[in-house]
């Protein structure tokens, strides 16, 4: 019955909706008392949902050691899954964000806003060969940045901004966006190792040196 409901959850999703339980219960054709025993509220329902089409990215390891090639396997292995539940994961932003102005406005507790943080675990187990190297701070850095590109956010800008329609050419992208943190990172870690300084060395006047960019 659960799986039931989650996949009837998630057609509506599709559809544009952001589905209450009773929603739910009446797609299923079952009673909302059945639905609410194994959805307790919306905010329970929707983050099982986005559980449900994340599927398999939850599951993601490597066995690479170089941490670019890794970042490159996630984002590679991940952005077809994102993609073909886009609907659901643009309908599960929505709700965060309606909630954050709901919560601002004293409305709604803070507890009920649905958890986002799978990224934040599947990043730190993409860059784990580098975390020693970079040290605490840098890889806090690295893993936030990255963020910005792992994830839905980054595709409503690139559909909606830029309107990039091509699934290839937004993926090249992404990961030419990673490619670049990652290396910026690993260059700043090493000009730290080699001056002895624990703070990023800073030059004056324009950069003028490009790094080259390798696949991550």
């Amino acid at each position: 019955m659960r799986k039931t409901l989650l996949n009837q959850a998630l057609e509506l999703m599709e559809h544009g909706s952001i589905p209450s339980v009773s929603d739910v219960a009446e797609a299923a054709e079952v009673s909302r008392a059945t639905a609410y025993r194994y959805f307790p509220s919306q905010e329970a329902l929707i983050q099982d949902a986005i559980l449900e089409a994340l599927g398999p990215i939850l599951n993601w390891e490597s066995d690479r050691d170089d941490a670019g090639d890794r970042v490159d396997q996630l984002l590679a292995s991940s952005l077809p899954r994102v993609l073909q539940y886009e609907a659901v994961h643009r309908g599960a932003l929505r709700l965060s964000m309606d909630q954050w102005v709901l919560i601002r406005a004293g409305e709604i507790d803070a507890e009920r806003r649905i958890a986002r943080g799978s990224r934040r675990r599947l990043l730190a187990e993409a860059l784990e060969p580098i975390a020693a190297d970079l040290g605490e701070a840098q890889f806090d850095k690295l893993t936030k940045g990255l963020s910005l590109i792992f994830g839905i956010e980054a595709i409503v800008v690139l559909r909606d901004i830029w309107g990039m329609d091509d699934d290839d050419s937004l993926r090249d992208v992404l990961v030419w966006a990673a490619s670049a943190m990652v290396q910026k990172a690993i260059a700043e870690a090493g000009g730290r190792r080699k001056t002895g300084s624990t703070k990023p060395r800073t030059k004056a006047g324009p950069r003028t040196r490009q790094r080259k960019n390798v696949d991550a």
